[in-house]
């Protein structure tokens, strides 16, 4: 249903999405309607899969389905997801496949109540985590990591009180044990948890529904702030790496500061460039703005002798009026996207798939023909949708030149924190050189933006002490990733040990 967005189209995929909202008893904020449409906002993080979790402090409902937010829920299924608070989730598989086993949040019951769990992330020690928990008789239903998060929560050896468990306890047993990235939301009979891993790799915040008096009536945790504005809620702040709060009816409290040793935060760079909604906010700027950044940076680092500017929909357009801009270049609309193609049930033909970047791009001719263009993107990872969209310009547009420019340095290593990026041998900047790769996708020229302009643009408007991960990019993961069986010279471990620099 989604192979033209999800796997034919050469992008990199994020992981998941994660809500979670506590309404005051009696405020009349419903719980699962609004984690329905906070889901809707962050549809870009995952579209395989979606699921809601709600519980009024003793009965616990959950839907969850394969597919979009909006194919997965209706007002019927809806309707039962009864409670006052809730957690939600939606989904692009990274570790486990695309099943229905698979599909979050995860929920249990324990012999102290439910435990529900939704994470956006990726644990590197899973499997370790996984086989120790299955050496003391701990069955699993399904191939994620977030039901070893799940597990490893519910189990009876960290039961600190015969009549009553001690969930934050639990929770930060799990920073200590759990290693990559997590921003979770948890579901139990008392209160709503949420937290980052000690790096910060994925992001969440926390924000707040007031009532007509003024006063907070619900709050809410989620991936990023555009699933705030959806739902009318108010941005309060990003959680802290390695930060716990806890949310009742009391509201929002921190349980488990970062410790005070922690390490440099390592946020996933690509946020930045291409993961996170244009009108979300994370570490205190504005991701739209930071895409300006980025193309204004690109054009001083790779100029070109050209006509007009031009960008690939949706993600790369902020960066390519920002080239154009400082290139002092006409920016014009020179691709249009079908917005619907990834949303039909009906699959194209082989001979069609061929040109799958023909189903999902036109080029507007009357706006190319003859010029010298630059086209922007955001990103290049396999290679595969790169040559087909120069084609499409200097062919269907009639376009005299076509010079490409990215607003990411070349992808040369794969990600193991979350984010679903091609093995090595996939990678066209791992294979080839930046003269090799134009020369394959058919361009007049090719540049990227450097890594230290990458680095420059995000962090000229990031609050201070904050930093960030480029793995992607420089091979050198925050995270001790040799589990994966990588190559060890093609592998940097850069060590963040508390009190490490």
């Amino acid at each position: 249903m989604h192979d033209l967005d999800e796997e034919t189209l050469d992008r990199p995929h994020e992981e998941c999405g994660v809500v979670g909202l506590w309404a005051k008893k009696g405020s009349g904020v419903e719980v699962a309607r609004n984690l329905f449409f906070a889901l809707y906002a962050l549809q870009h993080r995952g579209q395989e899969a979606a699921g809601i979790c709600t519980s009024d402090g003793t009965l616990v409902n959950i839907h969850k389905g394969l597919g979009l937010v909006s194919q997965v829920f209706n007002e019927d299924n809806l309707r039962p997801l009864q409670g006052h608070f809730g957690i939600g989730h939606n989904r692009y598989s990274t570790t486990g496949g695309n099943h229905i086993a698979n599909v979050q949040p995860f929920y249990i019951q324990t012999l102290h109540g439910p435990v529900a769990v939704a994470h956006n992330g990726n644990l590197t020690n899973a499997t370790v985590m996984r086989d120790a928990m299955m050496s003391r008789g701990v069955g699993f239903i399904s191939t994620s990591d977030t039901e070893v998060i799940t597990q490893f929560l519910a189990r009876p050896s960290m039961n600190v009180r015969a009549d009553r468990p001690n969930w934050e306890a639990r929770l930060a047993h799990l920073g200590e044990e759990a290693e990559g990235a997590y921003s979770l939301a948890i579901l139990t009979r008392e209160a709503i948890f949420a937290m980052r891993d000690p790096l910060g790799l994925r992001p969440m915040c926390l924000g707040a529904l007031k009532g007509e008096d003024g006063k907070h009536t619900a709050w809410i945790v989620a991936s990023e702030s555009a699933a705030l504005l959806t739902i009318g809620a108010s941005f309060i702040r990003d959680l802290k790496p390695g930060e716990i709060i806890r949310i009742d009816d009391d509201g929002p409290r921190t349980v488990r500061e970062p410790h005070e040793r922690a390490p440099k935060p390592a946020l996933c760079i690509f946020e930045y460039v291409y993961f996170a909604r244009p009108d979300s906010h994370i570490e205190g700027q504005s991701v739209h703005v930071v895409r300006q950044r980025l193309g204004r940076r690109l054009a001083q680092e790779a100029p070109v002798e050209a006509d007009i500017v031009i960008g690939v929909p949706d993600s790369s357009l902020v960066a390519a009026q920002a080239y154009a801009h400082v290139a002092g270049l006409p920016y014009v609309d020179g691709l249009i996207k079908n917005r619907y193609i990834g949303r039909t049930f009906i699959q194209p033909s082989q001979q069609m798939r061929k040109n799958q970047v023909r189903l999902k791009f036109t080029a507007l001719r009357d706006n190319l023909e003859g010029k010298r263009v630059i086209l922007v993107d955001d990103s290049i990872v396999r290679g595969t949708t790169m040559g087909p969209l120069v084609s499409l310009v200097r062919d269907g547009g009639r376009a005299k030149e076509v010079h490409v420019r990215v607003a990411s340095p070349p992808i040369q290593h794969p990600c193991f924190m979350g984010v679903d990026l091609a093995s090595h041998d996939q990678l066209i900047a791992h294979r080839m050189t930046v003269e090799q790769i134009r020369a394959h996708i058919g361009a007049d020229s090719l540049a990227y933006i450097t890594r230290d302009g990458l680095h420059a643009a995000v962090g000229e408007g990031a609050r201070p002490g904050m930093g960030h991960c480029d793995a992607c990019f420089s091979g050198r993961y925050p995270v001790d990733v040799s589990a994966f069986g990588l190559d060890d010279g093609k592998l940097q471990f850069e060590s963040r040990k508390r009190g490490e620099d």
